[in-house]
């Protein structure tokens, strides 16, 4: 029965970068996955461009920009395995890239640069790789863990697993690193999509798909937090970085706010229109703001008729609200079908920060999405990936 220093459970970024690590230290590792490419979501990133990390994906700007029922534990990883180092790999590999917003870094070409740097980084280390291949059993003994593949039995002293979360089930996700998790006594935090879009239900949603295809600056909020970014409007719902961001805040019953004119006075426009345009409907006056179709929209929840030069200060109050606060309910997200990410995963308080390694289970890891670490939107999930799997690396 062969027998491997370090078997990793998964050939994403995380389970990748841990395989690295651990074979530059001269452990034999063996790497699984069921897919019949490696590292199958780094491919599709960014758009086919690989938003690869966040340059603010540090431990000082860092601490709220990660979800988690403990937001502190990934510090530890984040500190020792920075973006710097990351793309320091990337330089050596002759890989252009760009920022692209808000400290997300993209590459100039395909995404496979990067699944082919990571790929050559492994062979380098004397890493194995076995793909198409699924695990059936794992068990564990005095001298480490028995697997029984779909393949083959093997052995291992160490076991690291980064088989991801549920997030786009057509990429092959799964549920093996919870039933581990489970196995081996650790505790699991509720699991459900992140970074996905929000649902309506269906008399909103006949109102809202007229706009299908309409995107506008916005800040959507939800109690404290709140993003700056572009909303877009679907014929689901809404989507776009700012709802992609709230919706690992936001619960189904929660309503979300939304600011359709980020860091204007609204009511000092309105009451310049008033003065300047008094015989302008108010929705004539509010396409003068934003694209025409949403003017239209909020004219109609707003069932407010006559020429805006009638309208009182306490009219106009009404108009100021809807477009600083316009309060929406969503019912639902589109779940994990389109969510980049799941949120929840393994309980932190059984994880050492340091090593990533389970506190009960000797010589076993769990790294990546399967942890119950979820960033924002921009780099930070993929820096996440990095620096969990680095630092199991470093001692699986």
């Amino acid at each position: 029965m062969p027998h491997y220093d370090v078997v990793i459970l998964g050939a994403g970024a995380a389970g990748m970068m841990a395989a690295i690590e651990a074979g530059r230290r001269g452990r034999s590792v063996l790497v699984v996955d069921h897919a019949k490419y490696a590292g199958e979501k780094i491919r599709i990133s960014g758009g086919g461009r690989c938003n690869f990390t966040n340059i603010n994906a540090t431990i000082d700007k860092g601490r709220d920009r990660f979800v988690s029922a403990n937001p502190r534990f990934a510090l530890s990883a984040l500190s020792r395995y920075t973006p710097e180092m990351f793309i320091a790999m990337v330089k050596d590999h002759g890989i252009s890239f760009h920022e692209k917003t808000l400290g997300q870094l993209f590459c100039d070409g395909p995404a496979t640069q990067i699944n082919t740097m990571l790929l050559h980084e492994m062979r380098k280390a004397g890493v194995t790789l076995v793909l198409e291949t699924s695990v059936e059993a794992v068990d564990r003994g005095t001298d480490g863990f028995s697997l029984q593949l779909s393949t083959s039995s093997i052995t291992a002293e160490s076991l690291i697993v980064a088989t991801g979360g549920k997030s786009i089930p057509k990429m092959g996700a799964s549920g093996l690193g919870y039933q581990l998790a489970s196995q081996f006594g650790l505790r699991l935090t509720e699991t459900r999509p992140g970074l996905v879009p929000l649902t309506f239900e269906t008399g909103a949603l006949e109102k809202l798909k007229e706009l299908s295809g309409i995107a506008t600056d916005a800040i959507v909020s939800h109690g404290k937090t709140a993003f700056e970014e572009a909303l877009l409007f679907t014929h689901r719902g809404l989507s776009g970085p700012a709802i992609l961001q709230i919706s690992s805040y936001w619960r189904e019953g929660d309503t979300i706010t939304v600011d359709l004119l980020p860091h204007e006075d609204a009511g000092e426009k309105l009451r310049a229109a008033r003065k300047a345009t008094p015989k302008l409907q108010v929705q004539t006056v509010l396409g003068s703001f934003m694209p025409k179709k949403l003017a239209q929209l909020l004219g109609e929840a707003l069932d407010m008729p006559g020429m805006i030069g009638d309208f009182s200060d306490k009219k106009l109050a009404v108009v100021e609200a809807i477009l600083k606060a316009w309060t929406l309910k969503p019912v639902g997200s589109e779940g994990y079908r389109t969510a980049e990410v799941t949120l929840g995963g393994i309980d932190t308080r059984d994880l050492d920060a340091k090593t990533m390694g389970a506190r009960d289970v000797p010589g076993l890891y769990f790294v990546g999405e399967v942890v119950d670490v979820t960033g924002w939107l921009g780099g930070y999930n993929f820096q996440w990936a990095w620096a969990s799997g680095w630092a199991a690396g470093q001692v699986a």
